[in-house]
C-alpha cells in the first residue's frame, strides 16, 4: 500500500518542496519505493514558480534531486494524501481552517515537527542567508526519518 504525504508551508518555494524532496530521498536510501510525496504552499504568491535557488542549492550540494513547481493546498489534497505536514503552526492553523479539512478528509494534519520530542516547527528561512536553508535542511532529513520510523517502521 502506498502512503501519500503532503508537506506544506506558506509559499512552497522554500521549507515544503525542500521537506519533500529529502522525504522521498530519504525513503529511496531506506528502499522504500512506496511512497509518494508532494508539497504545496497555504498562500497563492508563487504558484509555478520553482524553488527558491539556495532550497536547489542546498539539496544539489546534498545530492538530492529536486523539481518541483509550486501550487497551492487544494480541497482535494484533504482526501487523496494520507498526511499534510505542516512545517509551523501558522500553516497548521491554515490547513485546519481550509475547506477541504472540514469536508470528509481522510488525511492526518498535524506539525510536522511533532514526530520529533521537541515538537519544533520549521522556521521559514526565506529572508535570511543561504545557513538558515542549510538549517531547513538538516531538520528536514531529522523529520523524514523520525516520520518514516514511526509511519513504516524503524530504520534497519
Amino acid at each position: 500500500m502506498t502512503i501519500s504525504v503532503l508537506i506544506v508551508c506558506l509559499g512552497n518555494i522554500c521549507r515544503s518542496p525542500m521537506g519533500e524532496a529529502v522525504l522521498r530521498n530519504e525513503a529511496l536510501k531506506r528502499g522504500i519505493t512506496d511512497i509518494h510525496v508532494d508539497s504545496a504552499g497555504t498562500a497563492a504568491a508563487h504558484i509555478g514558480e520553482d524553488p527558491d535557488e539556495r532550497t536547489i542549492e542546498v539539496c544539489s550540494t546534498k545530492n538530492v534531486p529536486i523539481s518541483h513547481s509550486a501550487r497551492q493546498v487544494r480541497a482535494t489534497d484533504f482526501t487523496s494524501f494520507d498526511y499534510i505536514l505542516a512545517a509551523d503552526g501558522s500553516n497548521l492553523r491554515a490547513l485546519e481552517r481550509h475547506v477541504g479539512h472540514k469536508e470528509g478528509s481522510k488525511a492526518t494534519v498535524k506539525l510536522w515537527g511533532s514526530y520529533l520530542p521537541d515538537n519544533k516547527p520549521i522556521q521559514d528561512p526565506y529572508y535570511g542567508g543561504l545557513d538558515g536553508f542549510k538549517e531547513v535542511y538538516e531538520q528536514c532529513v531529522k523529520l523524514s526519518n523520525a516520520f518514516l520510523d514511526e509511519v513504516v517502521g524503524e530504520k534497519n
